[in-house]
Formats: structure tokens, sequence, C-alpha cells
């Protein structure tokens, strides 16, 4: 009976480290689902699970420096809580993420707003498919609160609330769409510097950067998205799925972003006309995870096409106090996220893939000063380091978070055999110490 006893404790040791094994596997950045369909978006292993509340009465807290994870249907609205001082800046942003194979609509959008006791809105935005990019994706958006000199609504020390809203469109598929939400903060300013936003600034291309191309894959969302430095950069980007990178950008300089689709091997399987509208989509977002400008029209007959975002101004501080979308988004030095996207239709035209993807990134400009923040700027900021995104040997370095990212990507490196190997090893140690005769 004695020894009944210990042979099931193995089988049940034996179990759960297989399991825990076989759930590795599954939480690795980049994995495939078991449909064959590749990932949208992977989400942050560290966010933290939350549930929004319907009204404000019920709101559950969002602390600065967090990530979170919820899911929000069609038509839903969800609040959260901020407790903000008077000094700093608060900025909430959230992804969302639709599922694989499902169907969105010109309509289907996604709005944040921050929200004072009082109900009045300190800022809002929205990210939506539009006519262009009718395919699943993932859109982002954020909304903040300033504090500003002059300014008389949202500034005093309170609750303040964070509301996602979900709109769109009875063609589209009524799933709940997935939500990686983040609360970041900026350090208020010592002194205050201009308050208008600058007038004028280099608005011309520079020239394309020489050398060789070189690979880099993407990440599988913002907390992993794979370092980019200037020049040419090279993937393959499979049919609906997404890539995430990202560009260290400092105070006073430029980012330029362009993106050339390769062409089609063959004339491909599919039945159709052979035409793709919207087939390629790319996105760029600052820091906290606001949208500065999008590159969504971009068609595709098989042949390669190639697209570039308008040009941007310098990061600048008071950038914030312009009145043009995007513009304003270049508001604080940091990592720049970048986004892009393919339409599933194009592998239905034609066919499989995975089609050839050429980057081109230029940052321009010398770094300049900092402006005088109260405090450590965090995100909003280039350190030495982050100015030098491949390593001596001229290879991309990969994106860490401190969630445990570079566990995961050592993990995912090692293979399924290995895991299996290091799962049974488990097993082997929780069987001899569950069998060794206990004290007395």
């Amino acid at each position: 009976m004695k020894w009944q006893r210990s042979r099931g404790r193995a089988a049940s040791a034996r179990a759960a480290a297989m399991g825990a094994a076989v759930c590795v596997l599954a939480a690795l950045p980049g994995q495939a689902r078991a449909d064959g369909e590749p990932s949208l978006y992977v989400f942050d292993p560290g966010a933290k699970r939350i549930s929004g509340a319907a009204t404000t009465s019920g709101a559950k807290q969002l602390d600065a420096g967090g990530t979170y994870r919820d899911s929000i249907e069609p038509g839903g609205t969800l609040v959260y809580r901020l407790n903000l001082d008077a000094e700093t800046n608060a900025y909430v942003s959230a992804v969302a993420v639709p599922g694989p194979g499902t169907t969105v609509a010109y309509g289907d959008k996604i709005k944040i707003s921050l929200q004072n006791s009082q109900g009045s809105d300190c800022s809002s935005n929205d990210a939506q498919f539009g006519a262009a990019s009718k395919f699943p994706q993932p859109l982002a958006a954020y909304a903040y609160r300033s504090v500003e000199k002059g300014a008389h609504s949202c500034q005093e020390a309170g609750s303040y609330y964070a509301v996602i809203e979900r709109t769109g469109e009875d063609s589209s598929t009524p799933e709940p769409w997935g939500l990686e939400i983040r609360h970041v903060a900026e350090p208020e300013l010592t002194s205050s510097g201009p308050s208008e936003a600058p007038s004028g600034w280099p608005s011309a291309s520079p020239e394309p950067a020489g050398g060789e191309p070189r690979a880099q894959a993407g990440g599988t969302g913002f907390y992993d998205a794979a370092e980019l430095g200037k020049g040419e950069w090279t993937a393959q980007i499979e049919p609906g799925g997404s890539l995430f990178y990202r560009v260290p950008v400092d105070w006073g300089q430029q980012i330029f972003v362009g993106a050339d689709l390769g062409s089609a091997a063959g004339t491909g399987s599919g039945s159709g006309s052979g035409f793709v509208s919207g087939a390629f989509s790319m996105a760029l977002y600052n820091p906290a995870r606001g949208l500065v400008d999008t590159s969504n029209s971009l068609s595709y007959n098989g042949k390669q096409k190639t697209t570039d975002l308008d040009p941007l101004p310098p990061v600048a501080y008071e950038n914030r106090f312009g009145s043009r979308t995007g513009d304003k988004e270049m508001r604080f030095a940091g990592w720049y996220y970048l986004r892009v996207s393919l339409n599933p239709e194009v592998g239905q035209e034609f066919g499989p893939g995975p089609y050839g993807l050429t980057l081109r990134v230029d940052v321009t400009g010398d770094p300049k000063g900092a402006p005088a923040y109260a405090g450590p700027a965090g995100e909003f900021s280039v350190n030495p380091d982050d100015r030098q995104s491949v390593t001596d040997d001229g290879k991309p370095r990969a994106a860490a978070s401190d969630s445990g990212t570079m566990t995961l990507v050592a993990v995912g490196g090692i293979g399924l055999g290995t895991v299996l190997v290091l799962g049974l090893g488990v097993w082997t140690l929780l069987a001899r110490r569950r069998a060794a005769p206990g004290p007395g």
C-alpha cells in the first residue's frame, strides 16, 4: 500500500511537471496557434489581471508603472480609477486585440478617455480600422492628464477615471477583444519652459542609409519589441500576422520610417482578382503608446510595394502644446514603437508566404539636453546604452522587460525536447523527495 501511494504521488508529480513544461511552451512569445494562424499579439506575461467596472463607483485602481490585462465586449465600456497628485502628468494606454480570423469593419474602434471627478474629459483619443485596413490587427491609443500652467480643469489632486469604450458595426464578429492597459507617469518640470509648439522644423527625408540590409525578426507585442537602429532591416511576415519593433529617439532627434513589402513567389493559389487593398498596415507609437502616425493604404498586386510615414518634428517637450495630431505626440524622448501587420487576404490571393519585409529607419540630429524634470524621467529618456541599438558584433539586441521576457526567450531557444527533459527531471526530483521517509 505504501508503494502504491508513492507510485500514485510520483505519477501526479510527473503529470504536473509535464503540464508545467507544456504551459511554458504555450507561453513563449511568437508561438503559432494550434489552428496554424499567426499570433496577432502576445500580451505582456507580467501584466496583472483586472476587471473594468461599469461605473466609476466600482472602478479598480491602476497604479503608475503597472501593466494590466482585461477584455472588452462589443459596445462595452470599462472604467478604472487613478489616484493622481497635482504635479505629475499621467498617461493611460490601451492595446485592443481582436481574435485571429474574426471579421472587423470600418467603424470598429477603441476609445480611451481620462476624466476628472466632475466627469470632464482631460483628454481622449481613439484608434479604428478605417476603410484601408479592415483586417484583425492590434489597435492602440492613449489618454492623459497634463499639469499645465494657467489650465483650470484636471489640475487638482484626487481620483481620476480611465474610460475605455469599444464601438463598431453589426457586421463584425461579436467576440471580446483582449486589452493590455498601461499607466505611466511623467514628472513635472522644476521650471517652466516654452509653452508653444515649434513653428518650423526640417521636413525633408534623409538620404537612404547605405550598406547591406540586416535581418531582425520582429517581436510579438510592445513588451518584447525588437530593437532597430539606423539602416535597413529585413524580416519575414506571415499573412494575418503583426511584428513589433522599437527605436530609441532622444530629445531633439527626428525619426523617419519606411517599409518595403516584397513580391510574391509565383502567381499564388488564390481564386480572387489578384489585388488586395489595404494589404499592409504600419503604425508608430510614442513611449507612452500614444499613436503618432499610420500608413494603412498600401495595396498589393503581388509586386513589390513601398510606403513611408510622414515626416515628424524633432522630439521636444513643447510639441505637446501643438494642435496637429501626431506632431504633438512627439513630446518626449524614449523608445518609439513600430507595429507592422499584413492582411490575411494577401495569403488567400498570392499564397501563404511568409513575405519579405524591409524596414528603413533613420534617426537624425544630435541629442539635446532633457527638460528640467523634478525627478527621474524613467521611460521618457534615452540612456547611452539605448543610443547604441546594436552590439559590437553588429547584431541587434533582443528587447527585454522586467517581467521575465529573457527567461521565456531562453527557454524558447532550448527547444521542445529539452523542455520535456527538464519536465521529466522535475518529476524525478519530486518523486524521490516524496518517496523518501520523513523525519521519525
